[in-house]
């Protein structure tokens, strides 16, 4: 009666050394149920464990308890000049020590006989010393070299600029050696293997089993790092305490913590890994997907915001004037957002699409939604260059049906629905003093309906009395503190964010879980594909050849300088010397412009202007191009050092052409691409598919290198992949189960956890707690 689970828990006590922990079985799902019985089921046969394993289960030693808290200074065995290097890894408390887990294992888990090795492959033997001496291989290269041996042969062993090791290497002594076996005048011999003195009962920390290979720095030997962190594992793991509530770990077939971290630093089996891996992971997961959803309901039981009235039937007027008819996915997208709009509750809302989706004039319906009703509405954008390019579209959108009076930082327009001028205004950092302070003015006194800008718009001086909804484009440069910034200006605004980068879902509940999702997953209709080649350096001629032929033509073409550095000074001069190279030496008879972000926002407008009229033919320009530029007549874009971008920068410059009724071009030039790049300008070559390349890109690079240096809102994911989705889906789950029972986590069952989720928030990035 009661199943497996009620089998485990009457013999659980017996059991213990198989199910190390494993949680409850009735409550998985079929796959973690088959991932549940590829872990216990060896255990319990014996089926898959090493041939031999003299040493590895014995105890770990007993040590002192030493309080997790402890300063590393205060530990003795570490020495004063190792603890700037644990500095440098972010070590400094021995809670961090077990914390610090490898990033893979060499797997010396396979004993061997001596007459057993094999050229090339890891082996592990288990010898005595029959002799170990210094030897020099140069005036000062000294290594000690040993010939070992069991009763199945003998083999050598030479430790590479390691003298010393010949005084410890006694006749008699009994080593357990691992590494790879080559070939020496005809024999075998391990260079600097791995070694351990067999000493009575001692657990083995470096052979004889899988071993772990932790991050380290310079001058801090990885012997040393993996010493120093099992005596800290030894002394202190017991002190760890499971802050996951019970039942929460036996839904999610989890096992303990303490087994988790133990198992993730030395497994007994790559099963045992896996399962720790899967525990320690959930709880990276579990504790971001608490921070962000309640992060979300606070938003959501906040003051009320402002509910919009009328919904699309107030923005009827302006989508008929457009000069082209909604996709499906942009009328589906939009009813979502009005639906939003009419509550009273605050909209938090991401809109991703790929490049060229449409998401600009969908956001434009939300804000002049706000106008209608009386209020403004915010745009805010990463760069000047966005922002400007925003200003001129709002402006061109917005002017479809009656004329409009237009400067430098602001525009009127009659608009049906409101009676007055609407009016749209540009705020940024370039602009002087007195332009800033004209314009906050205008904004204060309700003179700028939709204010367009930068972080300046963040800034505390201004004020944005009647904002209803506040739209923050490129969504992945921005962290939840800078959105949640703006939901302080006006009375709970309604917050639309944007991103021109496909987000995989992962990355997406992971970073904005306090966000609804929409997704413009179709493209306008005439939108040409843009044909993409990857040519190899010695190309760069024929590269530079058909632009010149397809200016010829009547187009047009942009040449993006290599990324040489995240710094707009390094990346500016750069661009200045490549464009005075292909003004003076390549296109001497074409009009070149240039354009940088160091350039002021006048200059930056003028090129603009004229490239747009077809004045400037090559626009040589740094990475800025990437979002916001609309040029129909463009039709090549050729990538210098694409090797140095990621998959979706790459695929958000190609996006600049292929805008017009012409064939578009896109031509990536690397000088020498390493592995990785290659593979990435393969992909880009064979796919426009933002969110697959999305995805792919996540997958190469992973998070950090994905977002980029800007993204200062991803926590460190130790354990965790974005691409665990089913972790992620169940650390979700859970999450959401718990606060829908506990919202403020208060009741004793999850004292434990209240307690970790504050401590881990606390140590979160800014654009995250």
């Amino acid at each position: 009666m009661g199943g497996l689970d009620r089998f485990l828990q009457h013999w659980a006590k017996e059991l213990e050394p198989v199910l190390r922990g494993a949680g409850s079985y009735s409550v998985l799902t079929p796959l973690q149920r088959q991932e549940w019985a590829r872990t216990v089921g060896p255990r319990l046969t014996g089926d898959g464990a090493p041939p031999t394993q003299p040493a590895r289960r014995r105890a770990p030693r007993r040590l002192p308890p030493v309080p997790l808290d402890t300063a590393l200074a205060d530990v003795k065995g570490i020495a004063k000049q190792t603890l700037p290097k644990l500095k440098r890894l972010g070590l400094q408390r021995v809670e961090d020590l077990v914390y610090h887990f490898p990033h893979r294992h060499s797997d010396f888990s396979k004993v061997s006989k001596v007459s057993e090795l094999k050229l090339g492959e890891d082996h592990t033997v288990i010898v005595s010393v029959w002799e170990a001496s210094e030897s020099r291989q140069g005036p000062k290269r000294r290594s000690t070299q040993a010939v070992l041996g069991d009763d199945t042969g003998n083999v050598r062993a030479i430790w590479f600029n390691q003298p010393y090791l010949a005084k410890s290497f006694k006749p008699g002594t009994t080593l357990v050696i691992s590494g790879k076996v080559n070939v020496f005048r005809g024999s075998f011999v391990f260079e600097s293997p791995e070694y351990e003195i067999m000493r009575g009962q001692e657990e083995l920390m470096h052979t004889g089993r899988l071993v772990p290979v932790y991050p380290t720095v310079d001058g801090l030997p990885l012997r040393t790092i993996r010493r120093i962190v099992k005596r800290a594992l030894d002394s202190s793991l017991s002190l760890v305490v499971d802050f996951l509530p019970e039942d929460t770990r036996h839904r999610a077939g989890l096992m303990g913590l303490q087994n988790a971290i133990a198992q993730a630093h030395y497994p007994d089996t790559e099963a045992d890994w896996t399962s720790a891996r899967r525990r320690l992971a959930f709880d990276e997961l579990f504790l971001l997907q608490l921070a962000v959803i309640r992060r979300k309901k606070e938003w959501q039981q906040e003051d009320e915001g402002i509910p919009l009235e009328a919904g699309a039937s107030a923005v009827g007027g302006f989508l008929e004037a457009l000069p082209f008819n909604l996709t499906g996915a942009q009328s589906r997208v939009l009813d979502e957002i009005m639906a939003d709009l009419s509550q009273s509750r605050p909209m938090s809302r991401l809109l991703q699409g790929d490049v060229g989706s449409g998401k600009t004039v969908v956001a434009a319906a939300a804000l002049l939604l706000a106008v209608v009703n009386g209020r403004q509405g915010a745009l805010i954008a990463p760069t000047e260059i966005l922002a400007e390019q925003h200003f001129l579209t709002l402006a061109d959108l917005l002017s479809r049906s009656a004329d409009d009076d237009r400067g430098p930082t602001s525009a009127s327009f009659e608009v049906d629905g409101i009676g007055r001028p609407l009016t749209v205004g540009l705020l940024v950092g370039s602009m002087t003093r007195k332009a800033k302070n004209e314009m906050h003015a205008r904004i204060r006194e309700g003179d700028i309906d939709v204010a367009v800008g930068t972080h300046a718009l963040l800034q505390e001086g201004v004020d944005i009395p009647r904002l209803a909804v506040a739209v923050v484009d490129e969504q992945h440069r921005f962290g939840v503190m800078q959105r949640a910034s703006m939901r302080e200006k006006g009375e709970r605004p309604h917050l639309l964010a944007m991103s021109a980068t496909p987000i995989p879902r992962s990355l997406a509940l992971t970073l904005y879980g306090e966000l609804d999702i929409s997704t413009i997953d179709e493209m306008p209709a005439g939108r040409r594909r843009i044909r993409t080649r990857w040519l190899e350096p010695d190309l760069r001629p024929t590269a530079y050849a058909f632009i010149d032929k397809q200016v010829e033509q009547g187009r047009q073409a942009f040449i993006v300088c290599p990324l040489i550095e995240d710094s707009e000074a390094v990346q500016a001069r750069a661009a200045t010397e490549e464009y005075e190279r292909l003004s003076t030496s390549v296109f001497p008879h074409l009009r070149l412009g240039l354009l940088h972000g160091r350039m002021a926002l006048r200059e930056k407008e003028e090129v603009m202007a004229r490239f747009k009229a077809g004045e400037v033919q090559v626009l040589v320009a740094t990475p800025v191009v990437e979002v916001g530029i609309d040029i129909p007549n463009a039709s090549v874009m050729l990538i210098d050092g694409a090797d140095r971008f990621g998959l979706a920068q790459l695929h958000q410059l190609r996006g600049r052409v292929g805008r017009g009724k012409h064939d578009s071009y896109c031509i990536l030039l690397a000088e020498s691409p390493g592995e990785d790049a290659r593979e990435r300008m393969k992909l880009v070559e064979r796919s426009t598919d933002g969110f697959e390349l999305a995805e792919a890109d996540l997958e190469l690079r992973g998070p950090g290198d994905y977002l980029g240096t800007r993204q200062s809102g991803l926590p460190s994911l130790k354990m965790a992949r974005l691409s665990d989705q089913d972790i992620l889906a169940a650390a979700r789950t859970e999450a959401i189960r718990v606060l829908d029972a506990d919202p403020d986590l208060q009741s004793e069952h999850n004292a434990l956890l209240a307690e970790r989720l504050a401590k881990e928030t606390a140590n979160l990035p800014g654009e995250i707690s």
